[in-house]
């Protein structure tokens, strides 16, 4: 039994899985509402935006890159598509085919701009970001577009039931949506040849290149890929909300990059798995969920946005060294 533990929490799974426990305990002492089911669904619901992008990171972030713009991308997807679905009435397959393309394009051209410039990723996709939401402020003068058609905004409820407290309990569509996204992206990385031709190029691009993997082919893969769940996201948040905000998306990329890097996904690649990056999304929502239940300030939630990452970096960077030191060849006596 001992050793089965050991086992269990030797994983990052199993560690995170065990601090959602202890903090699920924690937060149900101090706040009574928390543990309710209504109130589990309604946080899931609210974080299937953030799901949905931790997603699309986590699958750069095993192919050795890092991605800023997703956020850019998935505001000027939205903008789009609500700017065409509203003052043209164009119906809702073509619209939502369209804000998937959007963000397939620009992903798109991150990966090529990595690519063949050879410039580090989080230095391109900070510049793409810059020029795409600045774009779309300048474009559209910051202004919001209201009235979406009734497709898109009107909420989409796939199972209702009362609990006892007389609390509704509504599954929505954007946990399906999210759910969905998250077994696409588990068959991607688990069961596709291309997810294990990601993975070889995180862990060892030239290695990954002397067995035959197409690197060009790959950051379109990784970086498109991204883009089009930052389409989707940004296509789901206004249906959350009802309205298409240009900044709404921007500003929350350290808390998407902080769920997949909890969740075990490397920034240096090779390493991640999509059950990770879920829990590492679901501790960072009960963490937000709970501070604000107890009234505590929204900085906090900052302050442990940024120890992750910073710890997380620092770990990185130490079995970085440990491996280099591993492989020096021993002193001669």
């Amino acid at each position: 039994m001992r050793d089965l533990l050991g086992r269990f929490l030797a994983h990052t799974e199993g560690l995170l899985f065990l601090v959602i426990l202890l903090l699920g305990g924690l937060l149900a002492v101090f706040s009574p509402y928390f543990l309710t089911l209504s109130n589990l669904v309604d946080l899931i619901e609210s974080y299937s935006v953030t799901t949905v992008l931790a997603l699309g990171v986590f699958v750069v972030l095993v192919a050795g890159g890092i991605d800023i713009s997703f956020a850019a991308t998935a505001s000027v997807a939205q903008y789009v598509t609500a700017y065409v679905a509203t003052a043209w009435g164009i119906p809702a397959p073509p619209c939502i085919l369209l804000g998937l393309l959007v963000g397939l394009a620009l992903g798109c051209l991150n990966g090529a701009l990595i690519y063949y410039l050879r410039v580090t990723s989080i230095i391109i996709t900070i510049a793409t970001m810059s020029v795409y939401f600045a774009l779309l402020m300048w474009l559209t003068g910051g202004k919001s577009i209201y009235g979406l058609p009734d497709w898109w905004s009107t909420r989409v409820v796939l199972y209702q039931t009362e609990a006892a407290n007389g609390d509704l309990i509504r599954i929505t569509l954007p946990i399906l949506v999210a759910v969905l996204a998250a077994l696409l992206t588990w068959l991607l990385m688990t069961r596709a040849s291309a997810g294990r031709q990601l993975t070889a190029m995180g862990g060892n691009p030239e290695a990954a290149r002397r067995l035959g993997v197409n690197i060009a082919a790959m950051h379109f893969l990784a970086y498109g890929y991204l883009g089009i769940l930052a389409g989707l996201a940004g296509l789901l948040q206004a249906h959350r909300v009802g309205e298409a905000v240009p900044n709404a998306m921007v500003g929350n990329e350290l808390n998407v990059l902080a769920a997949a890097v909890l969740g075990g996904a490397s920034l240096t690649g090779g390493i991640g798995n999509v059950d990770g990056v879920l829990l590492g999304v679901l501790l960072l929502a009960m963490l937000q969920n709970g501070l604000n239940l107890l009234g505590v300030s929204p900085y906090f939630f900052q302050i442990v946005i940024g120890l992750v990452i910073l710890v997380s970096t620092s770990i990185t960077g130490l079995s970085a060294r440990a491996r280099r030191r591993d492989r020096r060849p021993p002193l001669a006596a």
